[in-house]
């Protein structure tokens, strides 16, 4: 059999069979490879990028799985001191009870201890894998209750509140770690504001998600720390520890949710916890 005959066999082209036609098929075989192949090209450059993505994260995990069983282990070993040395600060307390001089120094002894514990119990509180315990939340009951244990240091620090949070607004959440990712938004926002300002705290619901904005009306985040925010370890304070905003984005990650950060067009910045409660409700019992 003849090169043509064969070609006549595999291509179909009709009676009117001529080169010009022959010609016309292959160029439209040609074109359909051509674009085959480029889209094959686009579909394996996407998933190169997609499992680069995925190495790098996996990369991130593992490493954050060996510093946080350091970290359990060193905070475990210092919250085990810890526990004799307040004992000994509460005996020392009662016997300089008729020295004042003698208290005050007592005082700051015990605020950096206070300290101290703070930062171990961020620790733990990082390092911890347990699952969440689900219970329905009053959203405006957690701010009211996180609000009252910091109103001390709001009001040395000039420091007022706007809260617009409904009552009706609930959220499905274990109650330790939502209160503690609340807790380290309004201090974070705090820290923002030594000299005084507004922190302002916005609840949004709808059939998706609960979305709860806490604004500040400090300096705002530089470039660097904005896109580091969420990042262990990382701080711009000094001797922070930088745990405080990492913890609430593991929170939000155990809930199926998210957190961020954005600095405000009127000056400050504004950090914004998003739960999702069709993502709550599946992870619950």
């Amino acid at each position: 059999m003849s090169q043509s005959s064969a070609i006549s066999e595999s291509v179909p082209l009709g009676a009117d069979c001529t080169l010009e036609a022959v010609l016309a098929a292959w160029h439209t075989a040609t074109l359909r490879l051509e674009q085959t192949h480029a889209a094959l090209r686009e579909e394996v450059r996407l998933l190169t990028h997609e499992l680069e993505v995925k190495n790098r994260e996996l990369a991130r995990k593992n490493r954050l799985a060996d510093l946080g069983q350091m970290a359990s282990h060193v905070a475990h070993e210092v919250r085990n001191n810890l526990v004799p040395v307040a004992l000994y600060l509460s005996l020392l307390r009662r016997r300089l009870a008729d020295d004042p001089a003698g208290l005050e120094i007592l005082d700051k002894i015990s605020a950096g201890f206070t300290n101290l514990e703070a930062t171990v119990n961020d620790l733990l509180q990082f390092t911890s894998e347990r699952d969440p315990q689900l219970a329905v939340l009053s959203v405006r009951k957690v701010i009211d209750d996180v609000l009252g244990a910091v109103a001390p240091q709001l009001a040395a620090q000039d420091i007022n509140t706007v809260v617009e949070v409904s009552p009706e607004h609930l959220v499905t959440a274990d109650p330790h770690l939502f209160r503690r990712a609340v807790l380290n938004l309004v201090l974070n926002a705090i820290d923002a504001m030594p000299r005084g300002g507004t922190l302002t705290i916005i609840a949004t619901s709808d059939q998706e998600a609960l979305e709860l904005e806490i604004s500040d009306t400090g300096p705002g985040f530089s470039d660097e720390a904005l896109h580091r925010a969420f990042e262990p370890f990382f701080t711009t304070k000094q001797g922070g520890v930088g745990l405080g905003l990492a913890i609430v984005a593991r929170v939000a990650e155990v809930h199926g949710g998210s957190v961020s950060a954005v600095n405000c067009a009127e000056g400050g910045a504004a950090l914004t916890l998003r739960i999702p409660h069709r993502a709550v409700k599946e992870r619950a019992p």
